[in-house]
């Protein structure tokens, strides 16, 4: 595609208060990807960008903030390092769902290039104002 038919890159805002993470994950990777628009390709990728507020107030089913693992090795002997949901919730609420989306896109150069173009926040303020996001309702 030439210069002049790019388009500029758009900008969504989601509130993730009161979601599911798998069901909000699994829309957030569709966008990501660019599979809501009519001219997706999937060698082509699309230059809009997710804002992503309230992290710490999604939510689970069942027993999943306890019964939950996220799981890490730091290379080492005995280096598993085993924390539940609801701990890296307390911690780093935007791991829980940057986990989540990463999980649903391919596992290659063009999904890395796409993890690049979310930003996640625990709270409900961001830096991104200038660019004017517009809401999205899921």
């Amino acid at each position: 595609m030439s210069r002049l038919q790019m388009q500029d890159p758009k900008w969504f805002l989601i509130d993730a208060t009161n979601k599911r993470v798998g069901r909000l994950a699994s829309k957030i990777a569709h966008i990501l990807q660019g599979k809501h628009k009519s001219s997706f390709a999937p060698n082509k990728l699309d230059e809009d960008h997710l804002i992503v507020i309230n992290a710490e107030k999604v939510v689970f089913t069942g027993k999943k903030w306890d019964q939950k693992e996220y799981i890490r090795h730091s290379g080492y002997l005995g280096g598993l390092k085993k924390r539940s949901a609801l701990q890296v919730l307390k911690d780093t609420p935007e791991r829980i769902l940057t986990h989540a989306i990463k999980g649903m896109i391919p596992k290659n150069k063009m999904g890395r290039r796409i993890m690049k173009k979310i930003r996640i926040y625990s709270g409900s303020v961001h830096p991104h104002l200038t660019q004017k996001p517009s809401q999205i309702q899921l």
